[in-house]
């Protein structure tokens, strides 16, 4: 038994010390930064998706500054932000006496690659779930789809992924309730991400994330969502995006809808790009839910890390939701706005 223990132990650290000495690359820093005008034509607080929400103000979004650190085969990511986007809308709020004032964390997590095909991951991590990020850098339209509204934002919890070839790969993993540290019903939420790149230029994602929250069925993160991402690259300066999703809450509700996103790159610095979509909130107890059209137009131009982003968006609903300058009640909406981003 003792010559046993010796072997596993001579074993283990030579193990540990061989990848011990792996090298380990330079710490990298990135970040985002942004800020906006936006006008409402009918001067109202219309349109309230989670980018460029302030009337007629040149208004600031936030700063984000990641770290970035990779030594063998451990990796570490820790991203913060700042600012009123990530004070008042990053998720969850941080302290109990101020339901104001959040951590401002965006991602803290580590991973392994055991091999070159699987790897494990664990922390909290901007969620696998659609189309568009909280980071406006990596958005080509500013303003934000009611799909990523309707969220989640981030998965706190611990994921593997197997890489069958640069075709195919599965994600499995065991998360928190959406947008939260810490889970007081346990790891209960199920997620999964299948991604197949059947031809060249195409790439698909296949999402899947089901549990039932602390707060029970009537929480409005119990449920199951099915999401679907794909992008395909039609040609050089031709490129074509989707997002299509369908939440079931376990009570009742949820929602459903369907974003395409055609874009076109006149250069290296300029490019085009709409994004037409259909949002629906699902009947609850023979209420009819809102449905939302919505067609955003919006420009990069770009010169090193600065993108400024004109857009003009219409949206559209089959409820008088929207207000006009009298403050009567109307079913369509319209804003300009003005984005700076930077990224380093």
């Amino acid at each position: 038994m003792k010559s046993s223990f010796l072997i596993f132990s001579y074993l283990f650290l030579s193990y540990f010390f061989a990848y011990s000495q792996e090298s380990s690359s330079p710490l990298e820093i990135s970040g985002y930064a942004d800020a906006y005008w936006k006008y409402d034509f009918a001067e109202q607080p219309n349109i309230n998706t989670y980018f460029a929400n302030d009337q007629n103000s040149l208004s600031l979004g936030m700063l984000a500054l990641g770290l970035k650190k990779v030594t063998g085969k451990a990796t570490f990511v820790g991203e913060l932000s700042f600012g009123p986007r990530g004070q008042y809308l990053t998720l969850p709020t941080g302290d109990a006496n101020d339901n104001s004032n959040s951590f401002h964390i965006q991602n803290l997590y580590a991973s392994y690659d055991f091999t070159d095909k699987f790897n494990m991951t664990a922390g909290y991590m901007g969620t696998f779930v659609g189309y568009e990020v909280i980071s406006p850098a990596a958005n080509f339209h500013y303003s934000t789809s009611y799909l990523f509204g309707a969220g989640p934002f981030q998965n706190a919890g611990v994921k593997a992924t197997y890489s069958f070839s640069d075709k195919v790969s599965l994600m499995a993993g065991l998360f928190n309730d959406w947008n939260v540290y810490q889970d007081l019903n346990g790891l209960s939420h199920v997620g999964a991400q299948l991604f197949v790149s059947p031809v060249e230029g195409l790439s698909t994602y296949v999402n899947f994330l089901t549990g039932t929250a602390a707060g029970g069925e009537t929480d409005y993160t119990s449920g199951t969502l099915v999401d679907l991402v794909a992008s395909y690259d039609v040609s050089d300066k031709f490129s074509l995006g989707l997002n299509a999703a369908d939440y079931t809450q376990a009570a009742e509700g949820g929602y459903s809808g369907v974003a395409l996103y055609p874009k076109y790159n006149v250069s290296e610095n300029i490019g085009l790009g709409i994004r037409g979509e259909y949002f629906k909130i699902k009947d609850v107890e023979g209420v009819a839910g809102e449905a939302y059209t919505t067609v955003t137009l919006s420009a990069n131009l770009k010169h090193g890390g600065l993108t400024l982003i004109p857009e003009f968006r219409l949206d559209s609903n089959d409820q008088p939701l929207f207000l006009k300058k009298d403050g009567t009640t109307t079913k369509s909406a319209s804003q300009v706005s003005l984005a700076l981003v930077y990224a380093f």
